[in-house]
């Protein structure tokens, strides 16, 4: 992969990875409400999935996914309805202060919401997809490649992640009035809800 076509490819994961989506809304409601290290854990989980749609492309699994409707509308269904999930547990949460003398969160759990979020987004898979061939070199060792666009997306996502949890974090030491932790649940498991609705509805990417 030659410089030029590598910052081609990084302009790219950085216009992806700014794009509001499920990521950005799970970064920023760990980072509110638990601190920005624990959403690290979620955002991890998300670079986690991020490399395990690298390898389904690597493996061509990514094109049949593509060419089966059956296949996209089953992944699709299944990441919608945990989106939607997320967010009617996160409307319901009890509107509890933000104790700094709380014990940590189980970041296991936190790592496993960032995965699945990301993970069941067959969008994601498709775009990855249809995005990753056109910076591979064919005529050029592969393994590299795919190494160089692993590293690209992943510490840019990483980064826009933080920036977005790192926003919400200062936010959060405010949260002590129950009305404005009620009203912040809701906001974010409205956008859970929001996020699960338009991937149902969502065709499949040209």
């Amino acid at each position: 992969m030659t410089l030029a076509v590598w910052l081609g490819f990084l302009l790219a994961a950085i216009l992806i990875a700014v794009t509001p989506g499920p990521g950005a809304v799970i970064s920023m409601s760990t980072g509110m409400r638990h601190g920005y290290l624990a959403a690290l854990t979620a955002i991890l989980g998300l670079q986690a999935a991020i490399l395990l749609h690298l390898m389904i492309v690597a493996l061509g699994l990514g094109a049949l996914l593509a060419a089966s409707e059956t296949a996209f509308a089953l992944v699709k269904f299944v990441g919608a309805a945990y989106l939607v999930w997320l967010g009617i547990q996160k409307w319901r949460a009890a509107p509890v202060p933000v104790d700094v003398n709380a014990p940590p969160v189980r970041r296991k759990g936190l790592f496993l919401q960032g995965l699945l979020v990301n993970l069941t987004n067959p969008k994601a898979i498709i775009f990855i997809g249809a995005l990753v061939p056109q910076f591979i070199d064919p005529a050029r060792e592969q393994v590299g490649q795919y190494l160089t666009i692993a590293l690209t997306l992943c510490l840019t996502d990483m980064l826009v992640m933080s920036c977005y949890a790192l926003a919400a974090a200062k936010l959060g030491r405010w949260l002590h009035d129950p009305a404005t932790i009620r009203s912040q649940n809701r906001l974010f498991g409205g956008l859970f809800m929001s996020a699960g609705a338009l991937l149902a509805v969502s065709s499949r990417p040209l």
